[in-house]
């Protein structure tokens, strides 16, 4: 696990991140070598189980941050998802103040939360629990997700929850709980995206958010979202080979 993932994080460096949304581990380790701060693994979405995303992560090894979207913000699988390496979790639909207090909760060990104790990856299969535990509660981020017009209206309480390390906002999701399905420009959908910025930055909170391109993030950049996540893996693989061909094309 990278150690200092969560404190770049909370300083508000500028992480650059794309979504690994596929199961094969070739991929996920020629992104690791591409340059980018972290990875951004969805399980929510992707075709992940825990058998799936224990080679991923092995393939990464060290390089660089993984860190889990989890299917849901439950314990089970946020256990399950540090205790196999990840640097952080990325927790969806968290609405609400004590959805967002459980998260927190399942991702620290006792005494500030209830993670469990087992033998795992992430402490070096049982050889370095100590030092594992006593360092996992400093260096996991905890990440949630402001993906709903719940979460919109709730944002000033939550973003006060001690152990929120990120905010990240899902503009599709969000765009869909306003009965705006994929209309991220609309403009109640702008405004409850710049209603959570502004909280965000007021409490000096790290904002996140995806985008399909980099021109679609660089904006949020310059408003001062730090981590970022641009393109999904496939996404990339089929544009790159669109363009490949399109220039074979030429003049034929």
């Amino acid at each position: 696990m990278n150690h200092d993932f969560r404190k770049r994080l909370r300083e508000r460096q500028t992480l650059l991140g794309t979504i690994v949304s596929s199961t094969d581990p070739a991929i996920v380790e020629v992104l690791s070598e591409c340059g980018f701060d972290w990875l951004f693994v969805d399980a929510e979405h992707g075709p992940f189980e825990t058998t799936d995303l224990l080679p991923v992560l092995r393939a990464v090894d060290h390089r660089i941050p993984c860190v889990v979207r989890v299917p849901a913000s439950e314990e089970i699988p946020i256990k399950k998802a540090l205790d196999i390496g990840a640097s952080g979790i990325i927790a969806p639909q968290t609405n609400t103040v004590e959805q967002v207090e459980a998260v927190v909760r399942y991702c620290r060990y006792s005494p500030q939360g209830c993670r469990g104790v087992g033998i795992s990856r992430a402490s070096t299969y049982g050889m370095g629990l100590t030092e594992y535990v006593g360092s996992a509660n400093d260096s996991v981020a905890v990440i949630v997700q402001a993906e709903h017009i719940e979460g919109v209206e709730n944002i000033e309480e939550i973003v006060k929850v001690e152990g929120v390390d990120a905010i990240f906002i899902g503009p599709y999701d969000l765009s869909a709980s306003m009965g705006k399905m994929g209309e991220v420009t609309a403009p109640d959908v702008v405004d409850a995206i710049n209603h959570v910025t502004n909280v965000c930055n007021a409490a000096n909170m790290p904002l996140g958010i995806f985008g399909v391109s980099a021109d679609a993030v660089k904006p949020y950049i310059d408003r001062g979202y730090s981590l970022i996540v641009s393109g999904v893996d496939v996404l990339m693989m089929a544009y790159a080979a669109k363009d490949m061909l399109s220039m074979l094309r030429v003049g034929k």
